[in-house]
């Protein structure tokens, strides 16, 4: 019977883990209303897989206990000696998780949701430290049953909860999305140097720097001995939609909107949230099915991308393949949206993947491109066919051949063409690339895929060479890295063990930095100090000669010119261009 007081009671600490994680979950996402059904159905959903383990981990204790000390406990169903020392556990962990979310996403959340969130951070420290002090007293001094221990257990316990719940406040709104068709066109000007953006997803300059020294990379080569390379900070989520619109703002995601790649909704839920708990593991949840997710379209920005204030300013853009472009939106210029590779099955959705729409034409003849038939790209044949790498290469052959097919048709100042291999052949054969062997694996494997990373890098390194290639005498090209690539931890590798999804070895979850390469006549060579990711468009506004918007996050970044440039051209500012 004592066994089973002490599952009552370890279902009760269950009960307080899940309602821990719920409020984390509130507190990241300020736009929830406390009082409506959302937050019930978080509690129900992180109960179902968190509470029942917190509740296994608290039984096992227990009864692990039992078998290894002579002091033999007899608990009551609802013992206040044992949730005491359990309930102290669970609010000591939600404090430290509350600490480190509110760190690692301070740029989703903003200033004042940082604020509250820390304000519940500490009410929950000061609430752990309370009951680990309750534990003490009632294991050294009190009786069970005692009245005055009991009370003052609850009224820690839920002052534990309803403090960094009362800290957050009541639900704040979130930013409107800005409308595309608010502002007529300006009449286009063609005239003035052209800046060609090249996007990478999980690239690093640790990895470009030697294989460039060794003369492996070019091309790279190139623009790193006669162009700027400074390494950028990111963000978390570090997650290709909030990268890249940070670095299309200029802003960061809690002004942005963009707070992640996804809306992610509870079991029974209507409304969803946009970041879910770090440290937690908690992006399981969407893999076993417990959270579904929507990713966002282009209707989530709330501040306008870099594409949109040089329309505005009468400069046409060629924006291809950058996250949140779907459906595409009219601009000056045109636009191939993110998921032009997934739609071309469905007429619907074809129609929606790029702008001008009379573009579609002109793309309709690389749909079925083979990367076998794409030389220009400089594609390995090396690459086994079937595999990630082939699969990613031929994506980003077919928009590597799309933009140039428009480019040389459009007028455009700004070409920005993002390329996703990298991270793709990164995540699943990054541990084959490190100088220290992984263990465990056979001879034949490592060989056969320590190279695949490097070998993608000869193919990023020929489309920088493409790239200069098509360079003017006053052009700037710029070679933009939104985060890096770090190897997957080992609880997390256990993790993906346990649900049968070990492929992966590498990771951008903790915000590896990614890198900017700047090369033309107007830079100045050399090795400026970190910036932002949120650099890079008030960077190019300068360069086209634009003002800055104040409510900018990130800076023009002058060092990056030489001084025959900057000295003739002083930054100026505009409010917003909202």
């Amino acid at each position: 019977m004592r066994f089973l007081r002490m599952l009552t009671n370890s279902l009760l600490a269950g009960a307080f883990g899940a309602a821990y994680l719920t409020i984390i979950v509130l507190q990241l996402n300020p736009d929830v209303p406390l009082l409506s059904s959302t937050p019930w159905w978080w509690l129900l959903t992180l109960g179902m897989l968190y509470g029942v383990h917190f509740a296994v981990v608290c039984y096992v204790i227990l009864v692990a206990r039992e078998f290894f000390t002579m002091d033999v406990i007899s608990p009551g169903w609802v013992s206040v000696r044992l949730l005491a020392w359990l309930g102290a556990m669970l609010s000591a962990v939600a404090a430290t998780l509350m600490w480190l979310n509110v760190r690692g996403f301070g740029a989703a959340l903003g200033e004042l949701a940082s604020w509250r969130m820390t304000a519940g951070a500490i009410a929950a420290t000061a609430s752990a430290v309370v009951l680990f002090a309750i534990a003490v007293a009632h294991y050294s001094f009190g009786r069970r049953g005692s009245r005055v221990g009991a009370s003052l257990f609850a009224i820690a316990v839920v002052a534990s909860m309803a403090l960094p719940i009362a800290a957050r406040g009541r639900a704040t709104p979130a930013r409107p999305s800005v409308t595309w068709t608010d502002r007529p066109a300006a009449e286009v000007r063609a005239t003035g140097p052209r800046v060609t953006l090249l996007m990478l997803d999980g690239a690093s300059l640790s990895r470009i720097w030697p294989r460039a020294a060794e003369g492996r990379l070019p091309n790279f080569s190139r623009i790193l001995d006669g162009g700027a390379a400074m390494d950028l900070a990111t963000i978390r989520p570090t997650q290709p939609g909030p990268v890249w619109a940070a670095v299309a703002t200029g802003m960061y995601p809690a002004a942005n909107g963009v707070r992640s790649a996804a809306r992610y909704y509870a079991r029974g839920g209507r409304r969803g949230i946009d970041l879910l708990p770090d440290h937690t593991l908690s992006h399981a949840l969407v893999h076993l099915g417990f959270v579904r997710n929507t990713p966002l379209t282009s209707g989530a920005w709330a501040a306008r991308p870099l594409w949109g204030i040089l329309s505005d300013q009468g400069m046409a853009s060629g924006i291809v393949r950058w996250p949140l472009t779907h459906p595409a939106q009219p601009s000056a210029g045109f636009i191939v949206s993110d998921r032009l590779h997934e739609v071309t099955g469905s007429i619907a959705e074809y129609d929606r993947a790029a702008s001008p729409p009379s573009v579609l034409a002109e793309i309709h003849p690389f749909g079925d491109a083979s990367p076998a038939h794409t030389p220009e790209g400089g594609y390995d044949p090396r690459f086994t066919a079937g595999q990630p790498e082939q699969t990613a290469l031929h994506r980003d052959i077919l928009y590597a051949r799309v933009a140039r097919a428009l480019d040389a048709r459009y007028d455009s100042r700004l070409l920005a063409l993002r390329y996703t291999g990298l991270d793709t052949v990164g995540h699943y054969y990054f541990r084959y690339a490190q100088a220290t062997p992984p263990r465990g694996v056979p001879e034949a494997q490592r060989r056969r895929f320590e190279e695949v990373v490097d070998r993608y890098y000869t193919v990023i390194d020929a489309e920088v060479g493409a790239a200069l290639a098509g360079m003017g005498p006053d052009d700037l090209l710029l070679v933009v890295s939104g985060f890096g690539m770090d190897p997957v931890g080992p609880v997390k590798r256990l993790l993906a063990r346990l649900i049968g999804d070990d492929d992966f070895s590498g990771t951008h979850d903790r915000a590896p930095d990614g890198f900017l390469i700047a090369y033309g006549t107007a830079v100045q060579p050399g090795r400026p100090q970190r910036g932002s990711i949120v650099d890079v468009t008030p960077t190019l506004l300068y360069f086209f000669g634009l003002p800055v918007a104040r409510d900018m996050d990130g800076y023009a970044r002058t060092d990056l010119f030489a001084p025959e440039f900057s000295g003739e051209r002083p930054v100026s500012f505009v409010p917003s261009y909202r």
